[in-house]
């Protein structure tokens, strides 16, 4: 689908990769810049294996992609990154602005020269004011910095860890559809322009219900303990094989007695206590109470047959070993064949999302460390003499 748009990538990590990958899986073609030390991410696993099982996180985030090793501090290698741009539609980048001036490739030098060159920055706190070249990962920018984690973590309980990546990965999300925005606008214009994108203003979007009540009302309720939870049919309730399930009830509770039917406690309905939402919500740790005992009974599979014949929305906590086996993940596109390289392929998750009928998966694998250096300074008309020099200087690798 994007067969003809060429990327430029510069970032290391998760959430400028992230960007790259996902273009790449719908066809473009990913140049992935790296300095001489390589992306931090490709020793994401040194300290705990051998690396004989390889890097599943890195290559998530790469496939399909063809790296070029340019030293950017040298004239050379800054000169080779200006050719690329020259021929490129998009440039993708999470270094810090800082450092992108210091080597003369901020967002103004690079639009003097090239400007139909989209240039799509991410960084963890945005390009304008006193933090801006503040470093951020996901786990600082989006989860704690966006007030995510404090309202995530049940009133009392202490804060806890963002997995790794899903704040990147939600702002690759969006860094994507920007990029894409932008291509349309310069089919009218003929024009690039800057897109900016950061972890922080991202995570600000993901909590925005909660946050456009914050900034009307001047107050939020936190998330509290299954006990004492405003809503508590909308829950979590244990099996009787140790399993839990996530119980989501429609608009004001309106489907209690369907519920109730599928917990087997229809005789509850019409308690005074738990005949309304606001009476739900004055008798919750009763209400929670009984849904427990009840549930416990069950094992998840029979609780959520007896859910979906009532049509109660409702889904297993499963885990990631669980979800890898899930037919309807499966059916649902979850995951794609990466290729390893090797003429072999292996399980891993897919972008986010499908596109019936076309190619929307992997391309390739990850490439190794400066993999196409010399294939790609060919293409954008470096002689093989000026090729060899820029090695031999230690521009290029």
């Amino acid at each position: 689908m994007l067969e003809g748009l060429k990327v430029v990538e510069l970032a290391n990590y998760i959430a400028g990769p992230a960007t790259g990958a996902v273009l790449a899986d719908w066809g473009a073609d990913v140049i992935k810049v790296e300095s001489p030390a390589g992306d931090p991410h490709r020793r994401f696993f040194a300290h705990l294996t051998d690396g004989s099982e390889g890097n599943p996180v890195f290559d998530m985030d790469n496939r399909g992609k063809r790296s070029a090793v340019l030293d950017i501090t040298t004239e050379a290698g800054r000169e080779a990154m200006l050719r690329l741009f020259e021929q490129a539609d998009v440039f993708v980048t999470n270094v810090r602005p800082a450092a992108l001036k210091r080597a003369g490739l901020d967002y103004e030098a690079v639009a003097a020269r090239c400007p139909r060159l989209i240039y799509a920055s991410i960084t963890g706190y945005g390009l304008e004011g006193p933090e801006a070249d503040k470093p951020g990962f996901d786990v600082a920018a989006f989860w704690a910095r966006s007030a995510m984690a404090s309202l995530t973590a049940p009133k009392g309980m202490e804060p806890f860890p963002l997995r790794t990546g899903v704040g990147d990965h939600t702002c690759a999300l969006a860094t994507v559809s920007a990029i894409l925005a932008a291509v349309i606008e310069r089919g009218r214009t003929g024009h690039g322009r800057l897109v900016e994108n950061s972890l922080i203003r991202t995570g600000v979007y993901a909590m925005s219900t909660d946050l456009a009540i914050q900034l009307k009302m001047g107050r939020i309720a936190s998330t509290r303990p299954r006990e004492q939870a405003i809503s508590p049919l909308a829950n979590f309730f244990r099996t009787s094989d140790g399993r839990w399930l996530c119980v989501v009830p429609r608009e004001n509770g309106a489907d209690w007695p369907n519920i109730a039917r599928a917990a087997r406690v229809e005789a509850h309905v019409d308690d005074e206590r738990f005949a309304s939402g606001r009476a739900r919500r004055a008798n919750a740790a009763a209400l929670v109470g009984l849904m427990d005992e009840a549930f416990a009974q069950m094992t998840q599979a029979e609780a959520g047959a007896r859910l979906d014949a009532e049509d109660v929305v409702w889904a297993p906590i499963a885990t990631p070993a669980e979800l890898s086996q899930d037919p309807q993940a499966e059916a649902a596109g979850c995951f794609v064949a990466m290729p390893d390289g090797h003429g072999g392929t292996y399980r891993a998750p897919a972008s986010p999302a499908r596109f019936p009928g076309a190619d929307d998966g992997p391309k390739g694998p990850a490439p190794g460390h400066g993999q196409h250096t010399r294939e790609i300074l060919a293409e954008i008309g470096f002689a093989g003499a000026e090729i060899e020099a820029m090695f031999k200087e230690g521009a290029a690798a």
